[in-house]
C-alpha cells in the first residue's frame, strides 16, 4: 500500500504539478531568482523550491522532469516486457521439442546479453548514439533489458507447457501460436506485471543515470539526472538543488519497488 501510495502521488505530481506552478520549466526569473545580496533565492512564495543556477523554478522543472522520468519508464518498460515475453514464450514452447534449436539459440542470445553490465551497456550505447531524442531513450532503455524478462518467461512457459490442459488442447487440433498466447500467456501475466513493475523502477534509474552523465536529453530540457548534474556545484550555496530531484528519484523508485514486492505476493502462488 506504500508503494501504490507514492506512485499515485509521483504519477499527480506529474500531471497537474506544471500547473499548480505556473511557471515555464525554462524561462529564468531574473526579477525575483536572486536576493538583496545577489544570491540565488531560496524557498518564497514565488519559487517553492527556490532556483537553479540559471534562476529556473525548481518545482516547475521537477514536475516537467517527472514526466520526462515516467514517459521513458512506462514505455522502455512496455518494449522490454513485450520482447522479452515473446522470446521466453517462444524458447520455452520449444524447449524440449523439435524446434529445440531455436530455445537454445535465444538462450544463447539472452546469455550474451546479461554477460554485459547493464548501466554499462546502456551508456555505451547511449554516447554511441550521440544527438538523443525520446525516442532514440526508449529504444535504447527497451531493447536493453529485456533478457532477465525471456529467462523467467521462459521458465515459467516450461512449467504451464507440462500441464494437463496444454496436452489437451494439443489433442484438439489447436496451433501451436494459439496454445502460446491464448492458454500459456495467461499463465505467466501474473509474474510479468511483477516484472513490469521493477522495471519502471530500473528504467528511471537508467534514465538519471544518462541524463547525469550528459548522453540522456540534451539541454533546456528537464530531467531528474540533469538537475543532479547541473546543481552539483551549487549544493553548498542551494542544497535543494541536489536534494530535490535526488529525493524525487529516490521516492519514485521506492514506491515502484514496494508496488512489484506487494504484486509478487498477491499475484504469486504461494504458502501461509
Amino acid at each position: 500500500m506504500v508503494g501504490v501510495v507514492l506512485v499515485v502521488l509521483l504519477v499527480c505530481f506529474a500531471a497537474f504539478g506544471p500547473f499548480v506552478s505556473g511557471k515555464p520549466p525554462n524561462l529564468s526569473d531574473f526579477d525575483g531568482g536572486r536576493d538583496s545580496l545577489g544570491r540565488l533565492a531560496g524557498v518564497s512564495k514565488a519559487h517553492w523550491l527556490g532556483v537553479d543556477q540559471l534562476l529556473r523554478d525548481v518545482f516547475s522543472r521537477l514536475a516537467h522532469g517527472a514526466r520526462v522520468s515516467l514517459l521513458v519508464a512506462f514505455f522502455a518498460t512496455g518494449i522490454s516486457i513485450g520482447v522479452g515475453a515473446v522470446v521466453g514464450l517462444i524458447a520455452g514452447y520449444a524447449e524440449g521439442s523439435r524446434a529445440h534449436a531455436l530455445d537454445t539459440l535465444l538462450m544463447r542470445f539472452v546469455d550474451i546479453g546479461l554477460s554485459f553490465p547493464y548501466l554499462l551497456l546502456v551508456m555505451a550505447i547511449g554516447a554511441a548514439v550521440g544527438d538523443t531524442t525520446i525516442i532514440t531513450i526508449l529504444l535504447v532503455l527497451g531493447l536493453t533489458s529485456w533478457f532477465g524478462t525471456a529467462r523467467i518467461i521462459r521458465a515459467k512457459t516450461i512449467q504451464v507447457r507440462s500441464l494437463d490442459f496444454i496436452a489437451a488442447s494439443r489433442a484438439l487440433g489447436q496451433s501451436s501460436a494459439r496454445i502460446v498466447f491464448f492458454h500459456i500467456l495467461p499463465n505467466v501475466a501474473g509474474p510479468l506485471i511483477v516484472i513490469a513493475s521493477a522495471s519502471v523502477a530500473q528504467m528511471i534509474i537508467a534514465e538519471s543515470v544518462l541524463s547525469y552523465l550528459q548522453v540522456g536529453l540534451p539541454p533546456p530540457t528537464a530531467t531528474w539526472g540533469r538537475m543532479l548534474q547541473e546543481g552539483q556545484r551549487y549544493y553548498t550555496i542551494s542544497p535543494l538543488l541536489v536534494v530535490a530531484p535526488g529525493i524525487m528519484i529516490f521516492l519514485s523508485v521506492l514506491g515502484f519497488n514496494l508496488l512489484g514486492e506487494g504484486l509478487r505476493d498477491a499475484l504469486d502462488p504461494h504458502e501461509d
